[in-house]
Formats: C-alpha cells, structure tokens, sequence
C-alpha cells in the first residue's frame, strides 16, 4: 500500500468517525432540539482549539451480535481544548451512537482523560448524554462505572470537576456528576435518577413522569442535587465557561484575575439597607450586588434552600464565594437544607483556595419536630465542621440579627475568621431582646404594677446593653464595627493578595499543596531521608550562628563592667 493510499485509509477512518451514529441517528438529535457531542465541544471550547484522543477506539464486546457491530469513537468523544485561554479537558458522550451507552473501551476512553486532566492539572468536564450501561457488555460495563467514580473521588479538591446533564442520567451513571464539583442541567432536556418511571411505577404504584421523577426543575428545587440550570445547550455550555473563570486550574494556583468596574456611587445605600424595624425583611441579593464587582455574581442553586445564599463573585477582580442568610426567606434562620448547602459551597471554595466572605442576619436554627427528627443537629454540625477546617481567608460581616448557635455556624470569631466586622445595626447575643427578657427581668416583669409596660422597658434595656455589637467588640470577638458603607473598602484592603500584611493564606496553602506533591512524587522513604537531612543541616546551622554570636558577645580580657585589663 502506498503513502497516498494509507492517507486515503486514515481519511476514510476518520469520515467513518466524524459522521457521528449517521446522518438518521444526527437528524433525529436535532429533531429533538440537540446537539450531536462533537458539536456540543465545538460551543464550548474556543474556536479551533479542541484536539481529540482516542477517535479510533473500538469496543471489544462478541455478545448478543455485537461482534459485527460499529459504534463510532465507542459512543464518547474525548480529548482537550482551550476555554478562555486555558487548557480545559472533556469528555462528551454521543447519543446517536448506541445511545451513548457505557461499556468498557468508552469508560476506558473517559478514564484516560480524566487521568490526563489530573496529571496536567487542569479542569474537566462531563456532558451527559447517555442510556446508561451497555447491556451487552454486562460486568464490563459496571466496572467502567466503577473505575470512573474512583476517578472522581481521587481528583476531588485537586481539580475542578463539572458535569453538564444534556439527556438521560439514570441508574449508575448518575453518581459521577454526583462526585463532581458542580453540576448543570438543560430544562425539559435532561434527567437525573436512580430508577425510571417505568421501575418506581412497577414497585410502588406511583405514576410518574421522567421530567417530574428527575428533571432539571425538580434537582434545583426539591432535590438540591444540580447547581444550575439553563434553557438551552447554548446557556448551560455558556454557564459552564462562566464558571471555569471563577475557578483555578488545580489546587493551589490562582483563580484568573478579571478587570472590574467600581461602582462607588452605590455603597451609600448600605447605609439605609437595614430597616429600622428589626423583624421586617430586606434583600441580601441587593447587598451582595453592592459588595461586588459590577455584574460579577453568579449564584448557585438559587431555588434550592433559598433562605441562605451561595454565590461566586469579585472583588477587585479576584474570585470569592459568599455566603449569606436571606431574611426575605425563613428571615433568614438555618434550616437542614441550607446547612448543607451552604457547607457544600465552602468546601468547593477551600479546596481551590477561594476566599469566603460571610455576610450575617440570622435569627437562628429553625425550630419544629420535622427539623429535628431529620437531623438538624447533624447537619448544623456539618456547617460547623467544614468552617472551622477551612484554610482559605474567612470574612464575616454581621449585618442584623446573630444570635445563639447560628451565629457561631455563621463563622464566628471562634470558628476561625480571620477578621470579624459588625455594622452598627448588629445584634450579637444568644436569643432575641424579646426573648432574652422574658428569661432574665422574668421576676421584675411578674412584680411591675404595669407587666406590658416593664417588659417593653426590659427589652429597650437589654437591646441598649446587650443586644448591640459593642459587647461583642469589647470582648474582642468583633475586630471592628464599621459603616455598612465602608464594608467593601475593608473586604478589599483585607484581600490585597499584593498587600504583605494581607491576611490571604493562599500563599500558605499552595506550599502545603507543593510539599504534600513533592512527597507524592518521590515516595515516603526517599521524601523522609530528604525531610531529615533538611532538619540535620538547618540545626548545624542554627548550632554555628549561636556560637558565633557568644564568642563575639563574651571576647577575652573583658571585665563586668565592659572595660577591659590595663
């Protein structure tokens, strides 16, 4: 075979590929308003930038007929590209190719990728469009699951992982964009379940429909499963490169850093955000957008647990997550769900070394039979937890109401926050002024000629005396009570990563990440040897400094008095 001949042959290996499951299987996607998984990639990654590994991979499966038959690129695309510049890598499974069903070789395939983004340090990212495991391949294909799953636990915290659900998820498939960072789903496109309608309706009776069962609106509403979702293909590739530009491309590097737009005409506004009545509700949205860079905040789960806010953001084009309580819901008061999905958020953020910034107004822990029997102390403990071992800076800025056991979940002095501020409207105490004199005037009230009159006047007194963040600050647990209108200037002057006073331990947490790699790389024993030499040399050192400093401090001939003999 000649030269010209064996190019024709790769010419024609590669039609064969590129036609996806052919021109009939490609017509009915786009009948049904999708895209083919090559043209998924082409909109996400910048033009002319995606190189594709494995393209002639075949599968390996004689069963049931599946000796003779041809599945393009096995059902998945995969290889790496460029998103905004950075080399991000992707796997794209293609549903006109049997379905885009997983068997061994297309898990092999997504394996190889994902070990290519961890070893490169870089991003990777999922677009779901599959019918699940390869039938035909039986354990072949639970095990591809497998060795994916291991895949996302061992790169979590390393590198971002994000999931796009472009068709059906069901059974084993929907763990790994559960094992994921963060998840986007298309509405009326997408699914997400363990059993289908047909299963839950044989085993329990219950008639349902997949989009009820596991749609989009289901997992960010009820369900708190996907972070996103978005009307179409175009939107949620479009949110997924939104949302690399907030994220670093391993752990311990840097978020990219943005241009930004001040907008210091709106900080005056902080100033009247708090009503003067303490039990009417405001906006935090209003207060986060005023925060932030101009037009920089992308919230996540927005209809999930909406009484706590989670959100992306900048300030002075550096990347921070936020988290703050929404008196416009439950007053804002913590619930089972939002302690879990504000925890879920801080530790995404601390694993990529994203500072946080905690905005407070919380009433406290949301009281009822429902909460408690559902575990609200295990999942308020959660909260607790994951604050506390955060590494990344933690700001909290109190705004109104933080009192009892929310305000320490609410990362507290004591859970760790580098620098606690308090706005002049505070309220820092363990229960409401309400409350709080019904228990301590209760005797004085009981006693009072007037019990209505001298329990309005215990609750003025102890508002003026306790309920104040004065208290707070005379304790040392709030560093600085400041003008709700002076707040981002202190975020920003607390943030300076080219300030050498700034509190950005980043830099700290990317040389634990260096030396953990390092240890990694060259093995225990060898590291260990390292470690002790290191140790030996540096105290000879310190030994030959402290020497040197006594022979010149004590020379010979050298009375007490400082003079020497005659």
């Amino acid at each position: 075979m000649t030269t010209a001949e064996k190019l024709a042959q790769l010419d024609a290996h590669s039609a064969r590929v590129l036609r996806c499951g052919g021109p009939k299987a490609v017509e009915k996607q786009h009948a049904l308003g999708k895209r083919t998984a090559r043209e998924r990639i082409e909109l996400l990654m910048d033009t002319g930038t995606f190189t594709e590994v494995d393209r002639f991979v075949r599968h390996r499966c004689t069963a049931f007929g599946m000796g003779d038959k041809d599945i393009p690129a096995d059902g998945v695309v995969t290889g790496y590209g460029k998103i905004d510049g950075r080399t991000v890598f992707v796997y794209a499974q293609d549903f006109t190719a049997q379905g885009g069903s997983l068997g061994e070789m297309h898990a092999a395939k997504i394996c190889k990728i994902m070990d290519m983004a961890l070893e490169a340090g870089c991003p990777v990212v999922g677009l779901c469009d599959s019918g699940g495991a390869r039938i035909q391949e039986a354990v072949d294909a639970l095990s591809g699951y497998g060795q994916i799953f291991y895949r996302n636990a061992c790169s979590s915290g390393r590198i971002p992982q994000i999931s796009v659900i472009m068709g059906p998820c069901a059974g084993g498939a929907v763990y790994s964009p559960a094992l994921t960072d963060l998840i986007v789903m298309v509405e009326k496109e997408s699914q997400m379940f363990i059993t289908g309608p047909a299963v839950v309706a044989a085993t329990t009776g219950e008639e349902i429909s997949a989009e009820d069962l596991g749609g989009a609106d289901t997992h960010t509403t009820m369900s708190g499963v996907a972070h996103l979702s978005a009307r179409s293909e175009e939107e949620a590739l479009g949110a997924v490169r939104c949302l690399l530009s907030y994220l670093p491309s391993k752990a311990g590097a840097r978020p990219p850093l943005m241009d930004f737009t001040e907008h210091e005409e709106l900080q005056p506004l902080l100033d009247t955000v708090i009503p003067d009545d303490s039990s009417l509700p405001y906006d935090m949205h209003d207060v986060v957008r005023i925060l932030l860079d101009e037009d920089s905040v992308m919230e996540l789960q927005p209809y999930y647990a909406d009484n706590i806010i989670t959100c992306f953001g900048r300030l002075g084009g550096h990347s921070v997550g936020v988290i703050a309580n929404q008196p416009f819901s439950m007053g804002g008061s913590l619930d089972i769900n939002a302690s879990d999905k504000a925890a879920r958020f801080i530790q995404l953020c601390d694993a990529f070394g994203i500072p946080l910034i905690n905005l407070v107004d919380v009433p406290g822990f949301l009281p009822g039979a429902d909460q408690e029997h559902a575990g609200i102390i295990r999942h308020g403990a959660k909260l607790l937890y994951v604050y506390s071992v955060a590494e990344v800076p933690k700001l909290t800025v109190v705004l109104r109401k933080a009192y009892g056991g929310s305000y320490l979940a609410m990362c507290s002095k004591d859970l760790g926050a580098d620098f606690v501020y308090a706005w002049p409207t505070a309220e820092i105490a363990v229960m409401g002024a309400a409350g709080a004199a019904n228990v301590v005037f209760r005797k004085e009230i009981q006693a009072a000629e007037d019990p209505k009159a001298a329990r309005r006047e215990k609750i003025q007194l102890y508002s003026e005396q306790f309920a104040t963040p004065y208290m707070a600050a005379s304790r040392g647990f709030v560093d600085l009570v400041i003008r709700p209108s002076e707040t981002r200037a202190r975020l920003l002057e607390a943030l300076d990563p080219n300030d050498p006073e700034s509190i950005d331990k980043r830099i700290f947490y990317t040389g634990i990440l260096e030396v953990l790699e390092l240890k990694r790389d060259m093995g225990i024993i060898p590291y260990t040897a390292m470690t002790y030499g290191l140790t030996a040399v540096i105290s000879l050192l310190v030994v030959a400094i402290i020497v040197g400093i006594s022979k010149l401090t004590s020379r010979p001939g050298q009375t007490d008095d400082g003079e020497g003999e005659p």
